[in-house]
């Protein structure tokens, strides 16, 4: 496991360390060409190679990147030449042989970075999902889906599937959907994406929806046994079951913190039901975090409900 970036409500870090389960054993990652420290940027991995990407440092949004070998212990860094905009909030997946980014601080462009040519090719906005930060994405093998987020007016639950061949778009169905909502979770199960959690205005929710892209269609996950809402908590793909862990329960400063976690079973057949994880604690530690937060400003939905305070965001330079 490689950890790099990062902040500490100050100061954006260029450091970070190999982890090795084996031996139980962190050892630093080098410092020489690392790009210029951040937090906010995305990472993906080739299979050889981390390739980090974006990100701010307080000051300035970064276009730039780099691609880590923890075998050389060795940094290169990414082509400017036709990358995207500077930006934070973004996604990034793997394809195989390209990593696409995409949105981010109100934007609907991207970029497929092809690390064998050190090359950026422009995605299409045509019939692109309209601007947002705070959303997710997932690989499915042939497609890219990018769900949720917030824009400048509000909360999301739309998206879009992606197709690098094609360079196309095709919205996602929005009947039966999860409800809008940013700072969730997505996977990919290998026939659906699986959202669960996040945020909207001041509340955090405990639902989610299973994605077919296949039908194009939406089925609610269970909510019998089901965790408690959160936000900016953790999702990964078992092979069997999608498993998460942590995060915020209460939402703007996000002083309440849980370290529980819940394994979500989406098998065919009877409604899949969440059941909680052996070493699971119901403890909350109230720690205040300081500095700016990790979502996208949030603006006030229908319905009567306070008015979140704005959130500090940097400012993106305008386009030429």
């Amino acid at each position: 496991m490689i950890v790099w970036g990062g902040s500490d409500s100050s100061t954006g870090f260029n450091t970070g360390a190999k982890y090795n389960p084996g031996t139980d054993t962190w050892s630093a990652t080098s410092t020489t060409n690392a790009p210029d420290g951040r937090w906010f940027h995305t990472a993906v991995w080739t299979d050889t190679e981390m390739i980090v990407w974006g990100g701010w440092d307080y000051a300035t949004l970064f276009n730039t990147g780099g691609r880590y070998n923890p075998t050389t212990d060795t940094w290169t860094a990414t082509n400017t030449s036709n990358a995207p905009e500077a930006r934070i909030d973004h996604t990034a997946v793997w394809t195989g042989s390209e990593m696409i980014v995409w949105g981010g601080t109100g934007d609907t462009t991207g970029g497929r970075y092809n690390p064998s040519t050190d090359s950026w090719i422009a995605t299409s906005t045509a019939n692109a999902p309209e601007p947002r930060g705070g959303h997710t994405a997932v690989w499915t093998d042939s497609e890219m889906i990018v769900w949720g987020g917030t824009s400048s007016c509000c909360d999301l639950n739309t998206g879009g599937r992606y197709n690098p061949d094609s360079d196309s778009w095709i919205a996602t169905s929005t009947i039966n959907a999860p409800s809008a909502r940013h700072d969730h979770k997505a996977v990919w199960n290998d026939s659906q994406m699986i959202i669960w959690g996040g945020q909207e205005s001041f509340y955090v929710l405990g639902s989610g929806g299973r994605y077919a892209p296949g039908t194009d269609a939406w089925t609610a996950t269970s909510t019998a046994n089901s965790p408690s809402g959160r936000t900016r908590h953790t999702a990964v793909w078992s092979g069997s079951e999608m498993i998460v862990w942590g995060g915020c329960i209460t939402t703007e400063v996000c002083v309440g913190f849980t370290n529980t976690g819940w394994r979500y079973c989406a098998a065919t057949g009877p409604t899949p039901t969440p059941t909680a994880t052996p070493s699971a604690t119901s403890t909350v530690t109230p720690t205040a975090t300081p500095g700016p937060t990790a979502t996208t400003t949030v603006t006030p939905t229908p319905g009567g409900r306070p008015t979140p305070a704005p959130r500090p965001r940097p400012t993106p330079a305008p386009r030429p």
